[in-house]
């Protein structure tokens, strides 16, 4: 077992993935977009498997057919190359019931189909009768029907290689094209472009690889012995095979985790100079409890746990507020060039900065002043979707080197 680790590892991987999956095909398994899905981590998962060496004997044994775990191998990677393309076609058609998105998928199966088909048929009419687990490609390369059998397995692999670099690379360049005219990105283009690259390098890799092989075949027939080439090679494919899975899990998975897990990380990080501030003197009276999530809470309900409680701190700390210090520093940032969007979170921000003073220092609240704080924070929230954002990032511009000290009355803040 140990000797097949390297094999057996991204196997347990792409297995736990696909168990993840499964409850989705169930579901689903009418959409072909799903099953292409599951049939990509399902065939390198069993290629992983029945490519190392002690499952490579233990078929031997059980069949009674010595390397027939080549046969399987080949096949299987054959399918999973033309399951790459397929997938792809289906993501980049506008609907994979487009009348051609149909016709080149059925192309792509039927050349599968025949490329199997002939890898069998070689197979039975060859001779393998010493058992190879880990140089079956160059050992028999003199073989007749055998040698057939692996350059038609190999110039498949290098064509659908070659394949997907030229989808994957016109789509990238296309999508460039788009974003570069509409000036913006959204999370489905982010995925994509980083899902489509990590399947450039890994068909590139594909490529080079299937060449190298060829090379060494093409060595045993002109009688030179190039083996070390092909062998120094063949622990590569296993990561081949894990970044292909990875590109085409990414555009999959990436934009749901970009908007549930990223974003909302961004967010928590974003507020965390605001939720010192207002945090800082714990709960005041008539102020809201708010349960803290569980640890195993995501994202999600972590950010909405921090909105929902510094909005209710801030408005606690709105007795405490001046509206000179909001206008001052509004003033300030406003002749120092800032929109209008930063110059009201940068008064809101020293308004609120001056109150948590107020506040630690137990001065008497004023309610009057508390009224038109919240009056200005709710003018800014119309305005502002983002308002506790903008107030969080102003205070950490304040609290910059090489910021000027503004003084109003009340208290003080800095702004360039």
């Amino acid at each position: 077992m140990q000797e097949g680790a390297d094999y057996y590892l991204p196997a347990a991987v792409l297995g736990t993935a696909l168990l993840v999956k499964l409850p989705a095909l169930i579901r689903e398994w009418r959409n072909a977009t799903v099953r292409t899905v599951n049939a990509l981590l399902l065939l390198p998962c069993a290629g992983f498997v029945l490519s190392s060496p002690p499952t490579i004997t233990a078929v031997n044994r059980l069949t009674g057919i010595s390397n027939l775990s080549a046969l399987l191998v080949h096949c299987i990677l054959t399918a999973y190359a033309c399951a790459s393309l397929v997938l792809l076609d289906y993501w980049r058609a506008e609907s994979v019931d487009c009348a051609r998105t149909r016709r080149r998928v059925r192309v792509w199966k039927a050349g599968c189909c025949v490329v199997i088909t002939a890898l069998v048929g070689l197979f039975a009419l060859g001779e393998v009768p010493v058992e190879r687990p880990r140089d079956f490609d160059t050992y028999y390369a003199t073989t007749p029907f055998i040698s057939a059998m692996l350059v038609l397995y190999l110039l498949g692999y290098v064509a659908a290689g070659v394949a997907t670099t030229v989808v994957c690379w016109s789509w990238l360049l296309d999508i460039g094209r788009r974003t570069a005219r509409q000036e913006t990105r959204t999370a489905v283009d982010r995925s994509l472009q980083i899902g489509l690259l990590v399947l450039v390098i890994a068909a590139l890799a594909n490529i080079v690889f299937g060449s190298f092989k060829l090379t060494a075949i093409a060595a045993r027939w002109a009688g030179q012995d190039w083996d070390a080439l092909n062998e120094s090679l063949s622990p590569f494919i296993s990561a081949s095979g894990m970044m292909i899975g990875i590109g085409l899990l990414v555009p999959a998975y990436g934009p749901a985790l970009i908007d549930r897990v990223w974003h909302p990380l961004l967010g928590i990080r974003a507020l965390r100079p605001l939720w010192r501030l207002v945090s800082v003197s714990g709960l005041t009276p008539g102020s809201r409890m708010f349960l803290p999530p569980p640890w195993y809470a995501g994202p999600e309900q972590v950010l909405l746990y921090r909105m929902t409680t510094i909005h209710d701190w801030m408005l606690a700390l709105c007795v405490h507020c001046t509206e000179e210090v909001r206008e001052a520093a509004y003033r300030q940032a406003r002749e120092s060039g800032a929109g209008e969007r930063e110059a009201v979170a940068a008064g809101l921000a020293a308004m609120f900065t001056a109150a948590a003073e107020k506040r630690a220092r137990t001065v008497p609240p004023v309610p009057e002043q508390g009224s038109l704080a919240l009056s200005a924070v709710c003018s800014a929230e119309a305005a502002d979707r983002d308002l506790l954002v903008s107030v969080s990032r102003a205070l950490t511009l304040a609290g910059a080197p090489g910021r000027r000290r503004i003084a109003a009355p009340g208290g003080s803040f800095e702004y360039r």
